[in-house]
């Protein structure tokens, strides 16, 4: 159903209300908008008049917004954000787009990132921006084009295509074995086990992968892989890590495996994109890339010749 035109207020009543909310005073919005401070009361008794609504309290020149208007605030907010993402796309996508991805932390840093000069050399007039993200979120909130997702593919109102599984491996610092020598799986139960905030059953897991019954004991807790690789490279105890994010120092030896090998886990990495946004060329240009190079993850991470 259409929205009613009287209730679509103009982008300059918007911004000016935004602003004031933003900054406080009607001043400090009129500084904000380059516009005088009676132009922007002027912009707010219009809104105020077309919503048949008061948003603002008048107390001794100050202008308070009421709870109604707060949450409204909010939602202006977020028009005006979608609206300006628009407008960007549309002067960008002349020359290729910009692709606003999140990504896991180290994932990105250890994985993608050494990966995407070949994408960007391949598709010159793509910019992409990245931001952090652990937990799933809303792409409509989030402004995101697509993300980098560890889990199952349970993504509600997303596209997602399945890079690679993941396989944990038992690591710890060459010199907290030897200090710990580990003959059968059950002598991990007694060492200092880190966890991963987002893998919280992994241990679990891998004890019974092994055979091994029991109480898994709890260990320092991290958020994010890359603080706990550099934990265990300094002897603080044995991390399960992602086989393909422990290469780098499993292979100069700053980490040994503790026991056993590379245990698949139930989780995989995906590429995941709001179903609306599906069409966006920069989007459908890196998911072609991406699923290419996630055919080889374990592949070198080569700069483009």
């Amino acid at each position: 159903m259409a929205t009613p035109r009287r209730l679509l207020p103009s982008i300059s009543l918007l911004a000016a209300y935004e602003s004031v909310v933003r900054t406080g005073s009607t001043l400090a919005a009129a500084r904000d908008l380059d516009l005088t401070q009676g132009a922007v009361s002027r912009l707010i008794q219009a809104l105020e008049a077309q919503l048949g609504v008061t948003l603002f309290l008048r107390e001794r020149r100050r202008l308070v917004p009421t709870d109604p208007a707060l949450a409204y605030a909010r939602d202006v907010v977020k028009a005006l954000d979608l609206i300006s993402r628009g407008s960007m796309r549309v002067r960008s996508n002349t020359g290729g787009g910009t692709l606003s991805l999140a990504i896991l932390p180290t994932f990105g840093t250890r994985w993608l990132a050494p990966r995407l000069p070949r994408f960007l050399a391949s598709h010159p007039g793509v910019t992409i921006n990245l931001g952090t993200r652990l937990k799933p979120f809303d792409f409509e909130e989030e402004g995101f084009d697509a993300a980098i997702h560890f889990g199952t593919e349970d993504w509600s109102g997303a596209g997602a295509i399945k890079l690679f599984d993941e396989r944990l491996v038992a690591c710890c610092a060459p010199g907290f074995l030897a200090r710990h020598p580990v003959s059968v799986a059950r002598d991990m139960i007694g060492l200092p086990l880190l966890q991963l905030e987002t893998r919280p059953n992994a241990w679990a897991a891998w004890f019974a992968h092994h055979c091994v019954a029991g109480r898994v004991p709890q260990g320092m807790l991290f958020d994010q892989f890359a603080p706990m690789i550099e934990a265990v490279i300094h002897g603080l105890g044995v991390a399960l890590l992602p086989e393909f994010l422990a290469r780098p120092e499993l292979a100069d030896g700053r980490l040994v495996e503790a026991f056993g090998g590379p245990v698949p886990t139930e989780g995989s990495y995906y590429l995941v994109w709001p179903s609306v946004g599906a069409w966006y060329p920069p989007l459908q240009a890196f998911r072609d890339w991406l699923a290419a190079e996630a055919a080889d993850p374990d592949g070198e991470a080569m700069l483009p010749r």
